[in-house]
């Protein structure tokens, strides 16, 4: 059952939205106040997440008020990889988050947190017990990232590639479970706080893990889920059978859904991560995923205010 609606992921790294044509972020401030009102007028128990920003950033965030974007959210939402990509320390978590407290009224979820096992499996046991010592009862929201390993030949959604090291291969270890199905040690930790600490899993257009991810899950008792809704999937052929195949799958879990992605053909650009030609045409995505899976007779009630 979705109880929120995360409008894009990401949004000031430009793996996710391109600075160059839209530098002062007004595009994406218009796009997210259409999003956010269009998911309220379909249903205004879903609660509506600003984009997880990566990096952690209170500039951004009172750039995004400026332009009049957090009327249209309930909350705002961090992610934070210190032992992989960040610059700051694990310990740091608290203060991080009161950064953002510090400059805006808004509930703050961190809606993507994660450490990967690439330079050793300890790294990860370390980290996940770390940050639900650190996070678990700070914030109304934790989202561990993730339960999967990205395998090495899906390719990782990134610009950076090569360029900076380990950086980019650090993608492929940031599950649970390795790519062969077999767990690593961190997923026994995972386990003992899976009541608290939800799961962030993408999924791939009919992505083949997606039963074993929901197998995986009731077993670890995990309550609830982040993942994601591509707008750009939504021009595949059969996308809705593959969205409603998701979206039916994943009825058991309290579901936090990310619209995000432009359609290479409706972009400035013709790349995911260019802003709209018409932001309304993502609005009205947004729309019309809450009205299929959420309408408003069906929603759990908000849960911003926690």
């Amino acid at each position: 059952m979705i109880e929120a609606a995360m409008i894009w992921n990401e949004p000031n790294n430009k793996s996710h939205w391109d600075p160059e044509l839209d530098p002062d972020w007004a595009i994406f401030a218009d796009t997210v106040a259409r999003a956010g009102n269009a998911i309220h007028a379909i249903n205004p128990a879903i609660t509506r997440v600003l984009g997880g920003m990566s990096p952690i950033d209170p500039a951004w965030v009172r750039r995004m008020e400026g332009h009049g974007a957090l009327d249209a959210v309930d909350v705002v939402a961090v992610h934070g990889f210190p032992l992989d990509w960040n610059l700051w320390s694990i310990h740091e978590w608290p203060a991080k988050v009161a950064e953002i407290e510090a400059v805006t009224h808004k509930p703050v979820w961190v809606t993507e947190v994660g450490v990967g096992s690439f330079g050793a499996e300890e790294v990860q046991v370390f980290g996940l017990r770390r940050t639900a010592e650190l996070l678990l009862g700070r914030v109304p929201r934790v989202f561990w990232y993730s339960l999967f390993d990205l395998p090495m030949e899906w390719g990782a959604t990134t610009r950076h590639r090569e360029a900076e090291g380990s950086s980019y291969y650090r993608h492929f270890y940031m599950g649970l479970i390795r790519p062969d199905g077999t767990p690593k040690p961190a997923l026994e930790d995972y386990a003992r706080v899976a009541g608290e600490m939800g799961l962030m899993q993408w999924f791939h257009f009919e992505d083949p893990r997606l039963d074993d991810a929901v197998a995986w899950m009731k077993r670890l008792g995990t309550k609830k889920l982040r993942t994601g809704l591509s707008w750009a999937d939504s021009f595949r052929p059969n996308a809705t059978d593959w969205f409603d195949r998701q979206m039916e799958a994943l009825a058991d879990f309290d579901v936090t859904v990310t619209f995000c992605f432009t359609p290479e053909h409706l972009g400035v650009a013709p790349h995911h991560t260019s802003p709209a030609r018409e932001p309304q045409a993502f609005a009205d995505f947004c729309a019309w995923m809450i009205d299929r899976y959420a309408p408003a007779s069906t929603s759990v009630p908000a849960v911003a205010a926690e």
